[in-house]
């Protein structure tokens, strides 16, 4: 039996979920809020349907993000849209499913290493899909090295292959440093949430 013939319960796809931490509650950033790691690699996107992604986050993540500001770690590292991503449906479902007093705690949300293509889909329609100011609040940071800038390395822990990929990245002619914004305005280095150091940076690799 194949991957894509597998079919599971509501709960053991909540326990798979779970199993693998592809969402984990994990130390906090500079200004002391928690952080939300979501490692998209790890995630069953073939065996777990959007109701289920759903219920697992409203009854083991949300509860632990209410009354809080809390900061959001994306890892995309080597996620294949075939095996890893949900679809955008499903994505602006279980957005727009998020509990307000969750949804307005959010305050930053750290795109690490993002591929070309999510780039510029979001440039294109992350203004439609996510309301609420979620497209406002999305950082890309093509390097882990800039992440520290934001996250207390000390509490985060990052998957191996995320060091791995880095390591090919540096073989590359072309690679794209820094943190980045498709907005005209970008929080850079330890000023990140300090308005006076905001600057436009745009470079596409």
């Amino acid at each position: 039996m194949t991957a894509s013939t597998i079919i599971l319960s509501q709960s053991d796809q909540e326990n798979l979920i779970d199993k693998l931490e592809v969402f984990k509650i994990q130390g906090r950033d500079k200004r002391g809020r928690k952080v939300l790691r979501i490692v998209g690699k790890l995630f069953p996107a073939r065996l777990v349907s959007s109701e289920a992604l759903h219920k697992y986050l409203e009854d083991k993540i949300y509860p632990k993000l209410e009354g809080r500001p809390f900061s959001v770690v994306y890892l995309h590292t080597n996620v294949q849209r075939s095996e890893n991503f949900p679809g955008i449906s499903a994505l602006r479902s279980i957005y727009d499913a998020i509990p307000i007093n969750v949804k307005n705690n959010l305050e930053a949300v750290y795109f690490v290493h993002p591929a070309i293509q999510d780039r510029l889909f979001f440039a294109t329609f992350g203004r439609l899909l996510f309301s609420g100011g979620l497209y406002g609040k999305l950082r890309y940071v093509s390097r882990l090295g800039f992440l520290w800038d934001h996250v207390r390395r000390n509490e985060f822990e990052i998957p191996q292959f995320a060091y791995d990929h880095e390591e090919e990245l540096e073989y590359r002619p072309i690679t794209d440093y820094g943190l980045e914004s498709d907005h005209p305005r970008v929080y850079c280095g330890n000023s990140v949430d300090n308005p006076v150091s905001m600057y436009s940076m745009r470079c596409i690799a």
